[in-house]
């Protein structure tokens, strides 16, 4: 069995197929005490750190993430660390709150619509470094229609001053992310839009589709009419929604990309880590791996007696960072609640698309699970 050892700060672990995320003992890495000993305005106090973006810049690794207020609404502020694990350093404002005037917009952006549609507030955000520009799309929330949720596209270039381009696509969704550079000349996307019938899993929540275009900057997205990733009723901890969760990254044996799926029980709906390999140069054919590769545990929300704990048994990406040597960091939000981190080794994740796989449009395993493969 592929095994790999990596390195967690100053101490080695091993990770392999039964084990593919090693996760930090001292998690969770950031949490709304330590943001609200910096934002100490009593209207800027949050009750969670969750779901954050993550980026290398200026020798730091750069943590983008979504707190929510007391008052309910998210905004994304941003905290810094010189080795990518702990030592986090939060930056005194928000760095993105719902937009306003006085705000940097696109050239051509329909200002007036797009502070009306994030009103509600951002969440959720998502960073593709492409050359010296980063690319982030996050979840825009209407103040005042219920469930009026927009994926928008901001950039920026040093995590000071960002620019908006608003939706990149009209229509309720909630998971986008950017592969890092072009394919056959143009940019691809996955895309998982929300469902509208009602309810929060089944019907398209459990579909991720693949999209390309021009040009990022131009939301103008060619989305394909049929879903390349599926799950549907079954055993999977996938049955009942999947979405985006990191964007991809390359290896030598294609794109890997860490989603998360949910599976509805009688107590609830908890969301899991999966991993899917796509090729490099059709990103359509993929090898979807049928084991995640972290499921929720107490050790993922670890919090004082008194504090708040958002949602439970959720652990939920929006951002990994492939090191030289092939380890993957996983930052990943515990319960909606803090932000953690984890390690594994992109060996590891290919191994487990290639060797344990479900159809990615079927959800039938592509092993014998009395140990013979099909």
């Amino acid at each position: 069995m592929i095994s790999k050892e990596v390195m967690l700060k100053d101490r080695r672990v091993i990770v392999d197929l039964n084990c593919p995320v090693a996760r930090f003992p001292h998690n969770p890495v950031l949490t709304a005490r330590e943001v609200n000993q910096v934002w100490q305005d009593p209207g800027l106090q949050v009750s969670t750190v969750h779901n954050a973006g993550i980026a290398l810049h200026g020798g730091d690794t750069v943590m983008l993430f979504r707190s929510n207020l007391r008052c309910g609404m998210s905004v994304l502020g941003i905290a810094r660390s010189s080795n990518g694990v702990d030592g986090w350093r939060v930056e005194p404002r928000p760095a993105m709150a719902p937009a306003a005037e006085g705000d940097a917009f696109a050239p051509g952006t329909d200002v007036k619509a797009l502070i009306e549609n994030e009103s509600g507030g951002v969440e959720d955000p998502r960073i593709t470094q492409i050359g010296d520009a980063y690319y982030i799309t996050y979840s825009a929330y209407h103040a005042t229609v219920k469930n009026r949720v927009r994926v928008s596209l901001a950039t920026t270039r040093d995590f000071s001053h960002f620019m908006r381009y608003g939706p990149v696509l009209e229509r309720d969704m909630r998971n986008v992310v950017v592969f890092p550079e072009p394919i056959s000349g143009r940019y691809a996307g996955l895309f998982r839009p929300n469902d509208t019938t009602g309810g929060d899993v089944g019907g398209i929540y459990t579909q991720i589709k693949l999209g390309w275009t021009s040009s990022i900057e131009s939301n103008q997205w060619e989305i394909q009419p049929e879903p390349f990733m599926r799950t549907d009723a079954g055993p999977s901890a996938f049955s009942d929604k999947i979405g985006p969760g990191a964007p991809p990254f390359r290896t030598a044996k294609g794109w890997l990309s860490v989603f998360h799926g949910v599976r509805t029980t009688m107590d609830g709906n908890p969301y899991v880590l999966g991993v899917a390999l796509h090729d490099l140069a059709d990103p359509a054919r993929v090898k979807m791996s049928s084991i995640p590769i972290l499921l929720p545990s107490r050790a993922d929300c670890r919090v004082e007696d008194a504090a708040y704990t958002h949602v439970p048994q959720v652990v939920f990406t929006c951002g990994v960072v492939r090191r030289d040597d092939g380890s993957v960091l996983i930052y990943y939000g515990g319960n909606d609640t803090v932000m953690n981190v984890g390690v594994t080794h992109e060996d590891v994740l290919i191994a487990l698309c290639e060797s344990y796989g479900q159809d990615p449009l079927t959800g039938h395993l592509k092993y014998d699970i009395r140990g013979r493969q099909s």
